[in-house]
């Protein structure tokens, strides 16, 4: 057998057919989820176009976020933890729910404190802790920008119709539910 037919025998026991139900990509998409390949698992491809999805509008809220508000989208998520426990939070439950580690939450916290948006307190009960709530400039700052925040969301979502948000709404929930069951600690 000569090398060119060796080739030709070998690239075509490479080449996989198409599986049924899945298209071959358009040679023009650019999204991140079809490099994988037509044959790829669906589970990767949607895992990949979730997080296509997902860096979009992020790095638009980011970009949004700086321009009309000087903030950052860390400040806000963690202005928004707050704002949800006018009580406040201590600084463990912050890194927690923010999934960040302490030292994150407490540079984002020296500096909201030193812009007068939040204050942070010694816990009555445990004096080892320390708990960080917004201040009334702070709440005042935040409703700004969650009003914002929450007209530039609607905004970007707007190329799907309301049945659409719900049944993908739905969808999403379902994943996460199970998600949540099998991937338990």
């Amino acid at each position: 057998m000569t090398h060119a037919a060796r080739n030709k025998k070998t690239t075509a026991a490479t080449e996989k057919a198409p599986r049924k139900g899945i298209e071959k990509p358009a040679d023009n998409v650019v999204d991140l989820e079809m490099s994988t390949g037509a044959d790829s698992h669906m589970g990767l491809r949607l895992w990949l176009r979730m997080l296509t999805t997902t860096n979009l509008v992020q790095a638009e809220l980011r970009k949004r976020l700086r321009t009309e508000f000087d903030t950052t989208l860390p400040r806000f998520d963690l202005m928004a933890q707050l704002e949800r426990h006018p009580e406040g939070l201590k600084m463990t439950e912050l890194s927690r729910r923010m999934m960040v580690t302490g030292g994150n939450v407490t540079g984002i916290a020296d500096q909201l404190e030193k812009e007068g948006l939040v204050s942070r307190y010694t816990d009555p009960n445990d004096r080892r802790s320390i708990s960080v709530r917004l201040t009334a400039q702070g709440r005042i700052a935040f409703d700004k920008m969650a009003t914002a925040h929450e007209q530039w969301v609607v905004e970007m979502f707007g190329g799907l119709e309301l049945d659409e948000k719900s049944q993908t709404h739905q969808r999403l929930g379902k994943l996460k539910q199970h998600l949540m069951k099998t991937l338990k600690d």
